[in-house]
């Protein structure tokens, strides 16, 4: 249910359809977000009663661990929550552009600015003053980060988004601003559903997409969890190890593992500091290195012992190989991709920050004796150009015939607030900053 609007400063002035500010002459645009980039709600079969569970604040490990740990179907090709009472939505209020404009909307988030979870809240907010109209001009698609860039409902509901974006705007080609994993999801799209995608896109703008993957992060995720707020910040916050068991069971993040296909200047490696025993007395200590291929046998042996305490069960989480032959299969559909003839084509990358590449977990003084124990070990990174999250290298590296690629010096998600590609978007969509209006967002009724 859509809450009712309030006139406190924090939540801005709305762009809504039934205003009369919108230019009828504006091309639809349709924000597509990525890894972690959309509100995720828990809704209870049985009552119905939904949750938000992704982005929260309060009370945030504990919920993520009841109801959004989950487990890989290999027959249904989903993951889905160990809670049996609990189906994972994303919210489709304010035209899709809710579940990713602030990803929690408290009113607390939202008075005190916490721009650790404002997402396209700015680019949003951009797009208004331009003379966009939410539900004519302007849609979000946000979806289930977890899933495959490639599983159907992720694709029928994109078509569906882009179908509606096109009739909303009378028959107007859509105009697609990806930020992430979502160029991926959108490649997908593209590779599976090529006559569609014509049919409905105008322009694709890609911003900040690990193409041929992002391998330092995806690396040290897989084996020691992601934290996405660092300090005292992380403790209101979902715990790197709580993360991590959901990252291991997530076919998203194995679709972002280094494309082994890629002709890299250097591949990248995971390297690991190891005591060998020659006998019982004698020891000496090595380094060994894996590359995307070999690291395969590291992830299986270093999360064979893995597992998970929930609801007094005791659950194996070891490496998925049937997510990873899934993730094959989507690594073929990405390599496929085709860009239709007069899709116009747009790359924006992050750079001039150092990002993670090699991942080293212990030291010549202080090595490794169990690969099992690297679950449990924070690693060293070496670092190459970047947007702090996805390397130059990979982001640059689409394989479309490009009108434009364009490196800007950003981290990855400030991108989706950066003044100069705030100024490249609106020269690529034709458009200028006409009206001072700023994006209110929509109050629903999970918690």
């Amino acid at each position: 249910m859509i809450g009712c609007c309030s006139f406190c400063p924090c939540f801005g002035i709305s762009g809504d359809a039934d205003d009369d500010l919108g230019r009828s002459n504006l091309d639809p645009v349709l924000l597509i977000s990525g890894i972690g980039g959309s509100i995720l709600h828990s809704k209870r079969r049985r009552r119905g009663f939904q949750t938000r569970v992704w982005v929260r604040i309060f009370l945030a490990d504990l919920e993520f661990k009841k109801k959004l740990w989950s487990i890989y179907n290999p027959k249904t090709g989903y993951t889905e929550a160990l809670d049996d009472d609990s189906e994972i939505l994303v919210p489709d209020d304010d035209h899709g552009l809710y579940a990713i404009d602030i990803l929690d909307p408290s009113v607390l988030t939202k008075c005190l600015h916490l721009k650790e979870v404002y997402y396209f809240h700015d680019m949003i907010n951009m797009l208004l003053r331009c003379g966009y109209k939410k539900g004519i001009t302007l849609f979000g698609y946000g979806y289930d980060f977890r899933q495959s860039n490639r599983i159907d409902k992720a694709m029928e509901g994109l078509k569906i988004k882009l179908q509606t974006a096109y009739k909303a705007s009378g028959g107007r080609k859509v105009n697609i601003i990806s930020h992430s994993m979502g160029g991926l999801l959108v490649s997908c799209f593209m590779s599976l559903y090529n006559d569609v995608f014509s049919k409905y896109v105008n322009k694709w703008i890609c911003i900040g997409c690990p193409f041929q993957g992002a391998p330092g992060c995806i690396n040290g995720s897989l084996l020691t969890g992601l934290q996405f707020v660092d300090g005292l910040e992380s403790f209101f916050f979902v715990l790197r190890w709580t993360m991590h068991q959901l990252l291991v069971e997530s076919p998203s993040i194995y679709e972002m593992m280094a494309n082994p296909e890629f002709q890299w200047k250097k591949q990248p490696e995971i390297q690991v500091w190891r005591k060998q025993f020659k006998d019982k007395k004698t020891s000496s200590v090595v380094l060994e290195t894996y590359g995307p291929t070999e690291s395969i046998t590291l992830f299986e042996e270093a999360l064979r012992d893995n597992e998970v305490s929930y609801d007094g069960r005791t659950i194996a989480v070891p490496f998925n190989f049937s997510i990873l032959q899934w993730a094959t299969g989507t690594r073929q559909v990405l390599n496929n991709a085709q860009l239709p003839t007069g899709v116009s084509f747009y790359n924006i990358y992050g750079t001039c920050f150092d990002t993670p590449f090699d991942v080293c977990y212990g030291s010549e003084t202080s090595p490794i004796n169990d690969l099992s124990d690297l679950c449990h070990t924070i690693p060293e990174y070496s670092y190459v150009d970047g947007d702090e999250t996805v390397p130059a290298e990979s982001a640059k590296a689409d394989g479309f015939a490009a009108i434009a690629r364009v490196g800007v010096a950003a981290r990855h998600r400030d991108l989706l607030r950066d003044k100069k590609v705030f100024h490249l978007i609106q020269k690529w969509l034709g458009v200028s900053p006409k009206h001072s209006r700023t994006s209110r967002v929509t109050n629903i009724s999970a918690n």
